[in-house]
């Protein structure tokens, strides 16, 4: 294929999630910032990509826009995995991880929703066949601080049918105060998101074995110590989730195979083609992928079509909160804890011009050849 035209939308949708916005984010958290790519190709079909802008969607757009798509528009594409995995090494004095992986991930994103349109096939079709038609999901909660609130919140998801509940807690009696709630349920984590000392985690792992939580995902700094990561599961008993913020699959070199879960970001890690390097390592090491998810545009579709095309993924992360819209109003989403995967060709993700204009921070940035 041959891109000739890229289009860069730069969206904030506000939600609402009952929380004081606190905790999660550098910043107070209540608009999800999306930047969304659009490729085109020769023969006029298009594609939809996605990449990571939560608190960074400036400096996300800023590398698509002046780094990676002059790479990209114009220019002949045999190979995804080889196009994709050539941008971060022309890239690489930019750096490969962060911002520039955010990118890349957007372009690969967008290149496999044009292939697999043109097979007329959806996108799991392409990357091993379809396994499942739907997954399990779990509620994934947002930090609230108050025991009262994650009480309240845990319940209502419960109640909604979900088996499988985050917190993101990282007091006690805020993660006991779920756990209260959540007998009976199959799963109940907690997100440290590297909260804890390397004294705390020694502390509260105890608590939180006797809690029967299933994982606790980042409890220390750095998120990629698998050596201390890995001797706090051996210690404990409890598995360790780690690997939102990995770039790369070599950004997983040493957590796979030495904690229970691995944790790629479709849009963080460097795009599909990154992923499915991950889940090779993951079968190969015996290691359990929980893809982290907590995103409403095209890195929504890709997670579901990759977790029905590999065996090795487990639960379906869903973000539990209430945005002002769905940017694409035939969004699949949970019912009863489970989540249908998207038919149609490639992605599926259709989004509604008008929403993509009604929350557009500018208008669209557009990039084609050069004459």
């Amino acid at each position: 294929m041959k891109i000739e035209q890229a289009e860069v939308h730069v969206l904030r949708v506000p939600f609402t999630d009952g929380s004081s916005g606190k905790g999660l984010m550098p910043t107070r958290w209540t608009h999800l910032d999306m930047v969304l790519l659009h490729l085109r190709d020769a023969d006029g079909v298009g594609g939809w990509g996605d990449g990571f802008a939560y608190s960074c969607r400036t400096a996300t757009e800023a590398a698509l826009v002046d780094m990676v798509l002059p790479l990209v528009v114009g220019q002949p594409i045999d190979d995804i995995d080889v196009f994709c995995r050539d941008l971060i090494r022309k890239l690489h004095l930019q750096g490969r991880f962060g911002i520039t992986a955010f990118a890349v991930s957007a372009v690969d994103l967008a290149l496999r929703d044009i292939d697999a349109r043109r097979a007329g096939v959806p996108l799991a079709e392409r990357v091993g066949g379809i396994r499942r038609r739907e997954l399990p999901a779990y509620a994934s909660l947002v930090r609230y601080g108050e025991p009262a609130q994650v009480a309240e919140f845990t319940a209502r998801a419960i109640a909604e049918g979900y088996q499988s509940v985050k917190l993101h807690e990282i007091q006690r009696d805020a993660i006991a105060a779920g756990a209260r709630v959540a007998e009976g349920i199959e799963h109940l984590v907690t997100d440290v998101n590297c909260n804890w000392s390397h004294e705390q985690a020694l502390e509260m792992l105890p608590a939180m074995r006797d809690l029967g939580l299933y994982w606790v995902e980042e409890p220390v700094f750095p998120p990629d110590d698998a050596a201390t990561l890995s001797a706090l599961e051996r210690e404990f008993g409890v598995a360790i989730a780690s690997g939102e913020n990995a770039c790369l699959r070599e950004g997983f070199a040493g957590t796979v195979g030495n904690i229970r879960f691995v944790q790629p970001s479709v849009i963080k890690v460097g795009g599909i083609g990154e992923f499915l390097g991950v889940c090779d390592m993951a079968e190969a090491a015996g290691s359990v992928v929980m893809p982290h998810a907590p995103y409403f545009g095209p890195g929504y579709w890709a997670t579901l079509h990759l977790m029905a095309a590999r065996d090795c993924c487990e639960l379906f992360e869903f973000l539990y909160i209430d945005p002002q819209a769905w940017i694409d109003p035939n969004m699949p989403l949970p019912v009863q804890g489970r989540v249908p995967i998207p038919e149609g060709p490639g992605l599926g993700f259709l989004p509604d011009p008008e929403l993509l204009a009604r929350f557009a921070v500018q208008p669209p940035r557009v990039l084609r050849p050069i004459a």
